[in-house]
């Protein structure tokens, strides 16, 4: 007899109390990844579980100074507001945030770039009941992955040319591969799609630049945006500000 589905065997709970009574048991494992941040929210907002890489990324001395508060309270006024706008999008709406490229914080508070995922969470009746979330810290490359080199050359290709058009098909060629294995190496070894690697470049070179006096619309032709609206928005996607609430932030610092 064959056994029954995966959603038998792991039904949706009756309530997040009981999610979270069962994830206690798993929370040490949670917490042996220092480079993965962890979480559940309740339809607040609220934090209800967080693993420890976050509570030390929030510079909190212990778990439950995190746990009721929104992500607004406890980051930084460049991050925090950002994260709270994803999380009521999944409970209000329910669609996930999948594969989102973002400035997050570093041990000793510091920002640097990660992948988050962010997933609404739901009874037995379907009704949302919460949401969890993931972060994960971009590793270096995998040097060792025989197809490095031919990627290498990709990345290489991405920093020197940024502030120009840059197509896939052309990355693909210089790698000598088909766009899709292109994009399936990249997912690999760099942990970014190459229009990923793309935006990374140009909004790292960005930041840097808003440091300055540059005006924005030059900083914006300087890092390969066609005009200021289109850059804004894309600044805006990846960190939350807009270019010049950025710097003005910058400068407060």
């Amino acid at each position: 007899m064959l056994p029954p589905p995966p959603e038998h065997l792991l039904p949706p709970p009756c309530d997040l109390d009981e999610l979270l009574g069962s994830l206690q048991l798993i929370l040490p494992l949670l917490d042996a990844m220092p480079g993965v941040v962890f979480f559940i929210k309740d339809t607040q907002a609220r934090y209800v579980l967080a693993n420890q890489t976050l509570v030390q990324r929030c510079a909190l001395k212990e778990r439950d100074a995190l746990l009721g508060m929104t992500a607004e309270q406890v980051f930084p006024s460049r991050f925090g507001p950002r994260y709270t706008e994803q999380d009521r999008r999944v409970l209000q709406g329910g669609a996930p945030l999948a594969d989102q490229l973002e400035l997050h914080l570093y041990p000793g508070r510091e920002p640097g770039w990660c992948l988050t995922h962010k997933l609404a969470l739901r009874d037995r009746q379907g009704a949302i009941i919460g949401m969890a979330g993931i972060s994960y810290d971009l590793q270096a490359p995998q040097a060792s992955h025989p197809a490095y080199q031919k990627l290498a050359a990709v990345d290489a290709h991405i920093r020197q040319h940024y502030a120009q058009p840059i197509a896939v098909k052309d990355l693909a060629a210089i790698a000598g591969l088909s766009i899709a294995q292109l994009e399936r190496l990249c997912k690999r070894i760099f942990q970014l799609t190459p229009r990923q690697m793309i935006h990374q470049a140009r909004l790292g070179s960005a930041s840097e630049l808003l440091a300055g006096a540059l005006p924005i619309t030059e900083i914006a032709l300087r890092c390969g945006y066609t005009d200021h609206s289109a850059f804004s928005r894309q600044f805006k996607a990846l960190t939350g500000l807009s270019p010049s609430q950025y710097r003005e932030r910058q400068r407060n610092l």
